[in-house]
């Protein structure tokens, strides 16, 4: 049994997998990733990993890489720079952009490839500092996860349940530093 602190830790990191660009390694490691997603102790949250990972492998993986292609990198409704989807004022995305970059700083993580928008660096920042700071990471990205969330419901993507993990991780992270 995993600790809470572990829990949330193991769980967003797998999410952040989960969100990454499916490389030659990525699939390699995908049964490791499985291996992990079971041993999650909250049940809602493991079966929403292995019900995606069983999606993922039934669809096969040429199928899979086109389908992220099209919808994390080429859709500007469901890609997954946070700043991108709500871009009406460059002013006030630049600011936001500035925010999460400032986040990362000061939980003593820089990015190096990564703008500090994008969805699974900012996972792997949460699953990698203690729970205040990472309750933190996400209430500030909140607003924008519950709005790619609504895109992806739109878009019919099984995607969505990871979200939802997400956000119920949020709440549970605010509630236990509260």
């Amino acid at each position: 049994m995993m600790n809470k602190t572990k829990e949330y830790q193991e769980t967003l990191a797998l999410i952040a997998y989960l969100f990454a660009y499916p490389t030659e390694d990525w699939w390699a490691k995908l049964p490791d990733c499985r291996q992990a997603s079971e041993a999650l102790d909250n049940r809602q949250n493991r079966q929403t990993m292995l019900d995606l990972l069983d999606y993922i492998e039934a669809m096969g993986q040429k199928a899979y890489e086109e389908l992220y292609v099209r919808t994390f990198e080429f859709s500007s409704n469901t890609n997954l720079y946070l700043t991108m989807h709500d871009r009406t004022d460059f002013g006030k995305q630049a600011r936001e952009m500035l925010d999460f970059k400032n986040m990362f700083l000061a939980n003593g993580f820089d990015l190096q490839k990564e703008l500090p928008d994008f969805l699974p660096a900012l996972l792997e920042l949460t699953a990698n500092i203690p729970e205040g700071p990472a309750s933190e990471v996400l209430a500030m990205a909140k607003p924008k996860l519950e709005l790619l969330r609504q895109r992806f419901l739109e878009a019919k993507l099984a995607h969505t349940f990871l979200l939802d993990v997400i956000l119920t991780e949020a709440d549970e992270l605010k509630g236990a530093t509260a």
